[in-house]
């Protein structure tokens, strides 16, 4: 295929589509994870790329993004038939790619990363002063108030995102892929992003979005195409994919309930806190978590709702002894004192933590299956710090199967499994320590429609065994349906709790916000 240099016969109409990719197909080694591929981006619309982890969305984008360039099939932007040999060469051709793992350089500013690679230079000297100001007025498009000259290892993930977004607008970009976007915004900012993405629209952008979440998929999209285990399945308009057509090319066969959560029984009281409270830390002005009571029953699913800055993720670091001792007041677990010290102290009476980042602080990519089901549970497994393999894999195995793990041996690495396969992993860890509390921080995020069904499954079969379980997520449709109550906190404090029956969208979000609700139950 001829070299961007050499571009072949234009084909520019008033029609012509920003992107056509025809024919796509890849391998890696002996593995097709590509096959004959189709996508059309047109300019002024959002093309939702949709699809099972595995089935091929990354793999797609790094093609189109330069990342990789062995590949068979055309590629057409704006009427050109190109190749791009490298992601610089992709951004010259106006296509910028927002991957889910962001492309920052931490100890550097806000405004230096945004013309990373491209810095604004005047007589030989970078101009440090026209970046500031230009970033400035990029990220006054993105309706946010974040400081250019701040260092992005001091922003929070959210502001990091954003900060990548407006990266890729700074290069002029007319093709805009976003990898997830959403993941680590609230509700505020996935709004201000909805805003851009509109602007963006009406600038004549095509912009792909590659999200999970199916209430962001039915809001923003105006074509949808499903990739398969590397196929393309289908592309139509959004209005003709209702989400259980969407969910039956997406997974190829029909999922009759998305959230299969049966009525709970709850059975005696798991846990209590009284006044909890985490202290300030890392110069903080106010405890993140202040003055919190709950209780958690046996078999019962009880989700905390709020948005970024809530305390909530802090509330359960605090519960796992992630902090120390930097905690207050009373945690009760099956009626006897919580000893928070560490997280092995945690551990060893009963709590387990699955953190909302699987990656940096649920796994260690590059050991096996089989080191990250056992590895909290050493203690128990190799007394004496002698080790026994034969009992790990056979541990292993059985919590692969009560997961629905699939992989193609227990002893591969776990950085090559898809993102479900890898959340069941974290969760099978968990799962081997046999909790009494299981905290579970985002427990779908990033994980693809069936994943997801599987998790909440094995939420239900839990909780029928008795386990008591604590869920944070910032998907409002699965924080309501698999919730047996609902406690919402706003700036560490609870503002609200709701039953099953009494919870709607617009009441947790009106707490969530810090209107205080009179219905603490």
């Amino acid at each position: 295929m001829s070299p961007r240099s050499q571009v072949t016969h234009a084909h520019d109409t008033d029609n012509e589509p920003l992107v056509r990719m025809v024919g796509i197909s890849k391998k890696f080694g002996a593995n097709q994870v590509l096959r004959n591929v189709d996508l059309e981006i047109r300019a002024g619309e959002v093309l939702v790329l949709a699809g099972e982890n595995g089935a091929g969305k990354s793999t797609l984008i790094k093609i189109l993004g330069g990342v990789h360039t062995e590949f068979d099939g055309e590629i057409w932007i704006q009427g050109r038939l190109v190749r791009p040999k490298s992601p610089s060469d992709a951004a010259a051709l106006g296509v910028a790619v927002i991957y889910q793992e962001l492309s920052l350089v931490p100890t550097m500013t806000v405004a230096d990363n945004v013309f990373l690679g491209r810095s604004i230079v005047k007589r030989g000297f970078v101009d440090h002063d026209e970046q500031r100001r230009r970033a400035q007025q990029l990220l006054d498009q993105l309706g946010i108030e974040i400081p250019v000259e701040s260092r992005v290892e001091d922003l929070p993930i959210a502001q990091q995102q954003l900060t990548e977004i407006a990266k890729a607008l700074a290069r002029n970009a007319r093709v805009i892929v976003m990898d997830e976007p959403t993941s680590a915004l609230n509700a505020p900012e996935v709004e201000k992003l909805f805003n851009l993405v509109k602007d963006l629209k009406q600038r004549g952008c095509g912009i792909v979005y590659i999200t999970h979440k199916m209430e962001e998929i039915q809001r923003i999209a105006d074509r949808i195409t499903v990739l398969r285990d590397g196929e393309h399945v289908g592309t139509a308009p959004a209005s003709d994919l209702p989400p259980a057509r969407l969910i039956q090319w997406l997974v190829g066969r029909e999922i009759e309930e998305q959230f299969p959560r049966h009525a709970a029984t709850p059975g005696h009281e798991r846990l209590r806190l009284r006044g909890f409270t985490v202290l300030p830390m890392h110069g903080q002005l106010r405890p993140p978590v202040e003055n919190v009571d709950l209780v958690v029953r046996a078999g019962e699913i009880v989700g905390i709702g709020g948005l970024q800055g809530s305390g909530a993720s802090e509330l359960f670091m605090g519960l796992f002894g992630a902090y120390g001792q930097n905690v207050r007041g009373e945690a009760l677990l099956d009626g006897k004192l919580l000893r928070i010290q560490s997280p092995s102290t945690a551990i060893s009476q009963g709590v387990a933590l699955l953190t909302n980042d699987r990656k940096a602080t649920g796994l260690v990519l590059s050991m096996s299956v089989i080191a990250n089901a056992t590895l909290a549970g050493l203690p128990r497994i190799s007394p004496m710090g002698w080790r026994r393999p034969a009992l790990e894999r056979s541990i292993t195995a059985s919590l692969c199967d009560r997961v629905s793990l699939r992989a193609a041996s227990l002893d591969m690495e776990v950085e090559w499994l898809s993102g479900g396969n890898q959340q069941k992993v974290a969760l099978a860890k968990w799962l081997q320590t046999e909790p009494r509390l299981l905290l579970l921080d985002e427990p779908t995020r990033g994980i693809d429609v069936g994943a997801k069904r599987e998790v909440y499954q094995l939420m239900d079969a839990l909780t029928q065994q008795g386990l008591a379980i604590l869920l944070i997520t910032s998907e409002l449709p699965e924080l309501l349906a698999m919730s047996d109550r609902i406690i919402v906190l706003h700036r560490g404090m609870v503002t609200a709790e709701f039953d099953r029956s009494s919870a709607t969208p617009e009441r947790v979000l009106a707490a969530a916000m810090g209107r205080q609700m009179a219905n603490r139950g």
